[in-house]
């Protein structure tokens, strides 16, 4: 594998980079990793997107000679990196420009240069752009990269999207190169509007269109909440991956916007400000499909405007995708969909709520029966209008009867149990008599009756039974040696006393400290199911999952 100028340990690559590196599948390096014990370890991203040093697995590869025929597309690739570094963007937009314009672009390398115009002459100039544009979608996860949507999320929101029909509009108002406004629906025949805050991104997103021959596509540079370029776009389809916790979005200086149409949104959740900007730019009858982190579901600070969404009848999906989609983290993340009514009664009824956090990154994105719930709007406005998918598709498939009579059934048994294992105790010989001749536990260690080796002490020898010992242990007068002046209790058992007894008596008295100590556990147990049986009524009989029983049925 050829050297690269410039590449530092700090650089990362994805398994798909690796395979396009090395001129081989994304599958060959799967096995790879699983072959070879010496393959180079993850040193970022997620288990379904790890990300690896670039230095140690072109070491890797070198060591293995593999990779040694290198393409001319690698090596293109390889220079910019070597030029650019992490600013990979800006090097594969001045060689898009360069190829649109027949400019000459001073950053350029003269090899990138060279190896650019023999591959036009093999294929393309667009061809040869959106091969560099698809790694540096492999390669989204790296510092300088989070602008750009991974290839699992594009595939999410194309299959959202469904099929367009000619003459749709389309807007992306967080375009980032461009990938997703360009490519979802037919290649051709849609009108399509971008902005993009990050200046090389959006010049490569328009030259990407420019060399695609895809003539009815503008994308503009700008901050979208803060400077809107399309203020008179009305678009059939908004479409948008964010920015992410991002808190100085413009807030104090956008209060009085008109976008804000469900409410103003508090600074942590900027999200809720791309949604309602997407929303704005929506035509009736028109969507905004919307990637979203899992917690603007649910968090307190967005509630109103959630319930707003959802009051007025304009969101009406939401997706939770599997964990590693994003391929610079492993959280799940949500795709929102908003719909603008026709007209003031054609508003939803429902949410639909689809739960794909149990798939597979690459797996089917139609739902399960299972996986699936038409919730009304009834139900998700409470206090919390907490709308995660997997919440009210758990409470909708879920059996209240059989469940409440199982821990009904299982709270009998064990209280029927109790009192059998609580044991039958007889008069002593009266409080404090056993205190008169007593031997601490550090004496006992020191002749060699007592290990610490467990989480408490345990007997060594045929003279000590380890249950008597630690029934002792547990004992009001031990924890009050354990109870330091100001009520602090620290278990230390070497300063624990027990009293003197033979053999037999310690274990007579050491079965009585097991069965309380069973009878306690048994207890907790019927507490925690008794809790759990209170919790399940109160819930069901709530929402109409269970009624009470007729004197007949009781």
């Amino acid at each position: 594998m050829a050297d690269v100028e410039g590449a530092s340990p700090e650089q990362l690559v994805s398994g798909s980079e690796i395979a396009r590196l090395a001129g081989v599948t994304r599958a060959a390096v799967s096995n790879w990793r699983r072959r070879h014990e010496d393959f180079p370890a993850p040193r970022g991203g997620g288990v379904n997107s790890p990300l690896f040093a670039f230095t140690e697995v072109q070491a890797w590869l070198d060591r293995q000679h593999k990779g040694q025929d290198v393409s001319d597309e690698v090596r293109l690739w390889q220079a910019v990196r070597a030029a650019y570094g992490e600013e990979t963007v800006a090097g594969v937009a001045d060689i898009a420009r360069r190829l649109a314009q027949a400019e000459t672009t001073p950053d350029l390398p003269a090899d990138a240069v060279r190896l650019s115009e023999e591959l036009v002459r093999s294929g393309s100039a667009a061809s040869v752009v959106e091969g560099l544009a698809t790694r540096i979608t492999d390669s989204v996860g790296r510092s300088g990269s989070d602008h750009v949507t991974s290839e699992r999320i594009l595939r999410a929101l194309r299959h959202f999207a469904g099929t367009l029909p000619a003459d749709t509009t389309v807007l992306d108002p967080a375009c980032g190169i461009g990938t997703l406004l360009l490519t979802v629906g037919p290649r051709h025949g849609l009108k399509r509007f971008g902005q993009e805050r990050e200046p090389h991104s959006a010049r490569l997103a328009q030259l990407r269109a420019d060399l695609g021959g895809q003539a009815d596509v503008s994308v503009t540079e700008g901050d979208s909440l803060c400077a809107d370029q399309w203020p008179q776009v009305r678009a059939d389809l908004v479409v948008c991956d964010p920015p992410v916790g991002v808190t100085d979005w413009g807030r104090e200086a956008l209060l009085l916007d008109s976008r804000w149409e469900f409410g103003t949104p508090p600074k942590a959740e900027g999200e809720l400000a791309w949604l309602q900007h997407a929303y704005a730019h929506t035509a009736p009858g028109g969507r905004v499909l919307m990637v979203m982190p899992a917690s603007v579901a649910y968090r307190k600070a967005g509630r109103r405007i959630r319930a707003e969404l959802v009051r007025r009848g304009v969101l009406t999906q939401i997706v939770a995708l599997p964990g590693g989609v994003a391929a610079s983290h492993a959280l799940p993340v949500h795709v929102w969909q908003l719909t603008r009514p026709l007209s003031t009664g054609d508003v939803a009824t429902t949410v639909r709520l689809v739960d794909l956090t149990a798939n597979h990154p690459d797996g089917p994105l139609d739902p399960a029966p299972h996986q699936v719930v038409d919730a009304p709007l009834v139900d998700l406005l409470d206090d919390a209008v907490d709308l995660t998918p997997g919440r009210h598709i758990l409470a909708s498939h879920r059996d209240y009867r059989a469940e409440y009579e199982s821990l009904r059934a299982r709270l009998e048994q064990q209280l029927a149990q109790l009192a059998a294992l609580l044991p039958a105790l007889a008069e002593g010989t009266g409080p404090g008599t056993l205190d008169a001749s007593t031997v601490s536990v550090a004496e006992l260690a020191r002749a060699g009756l007592v290990d610490y080796g467990d989480a408490e002490p345990a007997s060594v020898s045929d003279q000590l039974d380890t249950d008597y010992l630690r029934g002792f242990l547990h004992s009001t007068a031990n924890a009050r040696r354990s109870t330091s002046a100001s009520g602090t209790y620290r278990f230390d058992a070497r300063s624990g006393r027990v009293p003197k007894m033979e053999i037999e008596a310690q274990r007579r008295y050491g079965r009585a400290f097991i069965a309380i100590q069973e009878f306690e556990e048994r207890v907790r147990e019927a507490a925690d199911l008794g809790r759990q049986a209170v919790e399940l009524a109160r819930d069901g009989l709530g929402n109409g999952a269970l009624m009470p029983s007729t004197d007949k049925e009781a």
